[in-house]
């Protein structure tokens, strides 16, 4: 098993980097990859994933 990363970028996404599948709560794989953005501000249209919504919406991690 590959070492896997996971780094809250500053007032950003997690940034997880190594091989991972992301899977949904019912099983269904979402991606396999070795590089995922995860969204932690709520606003992302394309959840887990961050689609930069952050930044519009002005979202900080002060704001969590």
């Amino acid at each position: 098993m590959s070492d896997v990363k996971i780094t809250p970028l500053t007032d950003g996404p997690l940034e997880v980097d190594g091989e991972v599948s992301i899977v949904a709560p019912d099983g269904t794989v979402l991606r396999e990859t070795s590089k995922a953005y995860l969204c932690r501000c709520g606003h992302s249209k394309s959840k887990p994933f961050c689609d930069g919504s952050h930044k519009r919406e002005g979202w900080t991690e002060a704001s969590d």
